[in-house]
């Protein structure tokens, strides 16, 4: 994809935020002053491009769910796990730079790796998120490339985990590189109902994310 044709798409998405969903939950905003200091001035455009990336990997999902009519929501929720990362990256192309990794294309964008992370079906806090393992390729992205711990580990023994080896994508990624989370809570039936970006450690003992930051995209009740 061009230049021109990422900031053709990015027209696009804005404006069918504005005709799709005026009236309605999502609207256009000014970006926040964490989002200035961490993507400079490209950082209303950001804010304003990834919850349309994120309503429409939401309309493909529900779209292939109904195509295959299944009962059960495997085709919605794997779908929406792969189309999350076309969206942005067909979204913020222009703005970045792509990288693959496990096997799908991600956007560095300002030094600063942007990561979608559907935390909930239901319209809950971010401050409730989790992760369903404490190892793995999520688990090590957030303890490599997210914020210090606030607080020191307690000395215990937790058995599986071995953080001197991490998944071998993450070598394709410089140390200096930062994580930046796109938490999202989402359901077929409901849509996307909350959207928040910010950075994140993982707390191993319960792999509950403890959030240094974290603010809403701009949405309206």
């Amino acid at each position: 994809m061009t230049r021109l044709e990422a900031a053709r798409f990015r027209l696009m998405l804005l404006g069918a935020v504005l005709q799709d969903y005026q009236g309605g939950r999502y609207v256009v905003g000014s970006a926040s002053q964490w989002a200035r200091e961490t993507f400079g001035d490209i950082a209303g455009e950001l804010a304003d491009i990834i919850p349309a990336c994120l309503l429409q990997a939401h309309d493909r999902a529900r779209t292939g769910h109904e195509g295959v009519h299944t009962q059960t929501l495997e085709a919605y929720g794997h779908g929406l796990y792969a189309v999350q990362y076309e969206e942005l990256v067909a979204g913020i192309s222009g703005l970045g730079e792509a990288v693959r990794l496990q096997g799908r294309t991600m956007m560095l964008v300002r030094g600063h790796l942007i990561y979608p992370l559907r935390y909930a079906k239901k319209d809950v806090p971010v401050t409730a998120a989790r992760l369903r393992r404490a190892t793995g390729f999520r688990a090590d992205l957030i303890r490599r490339h997210g914020p210090s711990p606030r607080q020191p580990a307690f000395d215990l023994d937790w058995g599986e985990l071995d953080e001197s080896e991490v998944h071998p994508d993450l070598e394709l990624l410089p140390e200096d590189i930062q994580l930046v989370l796109v938490a999202y809570a989402c359901s077929m039936d409901k849509g996307v109902m909350r959207i928040e970006w910010g950075s994140a450690e993982l707390r191993r003992e319960d792999r509950y994310l403890i959030w240094h930051c974290h603010e809403p995209l701009p949405t309206r009740d």
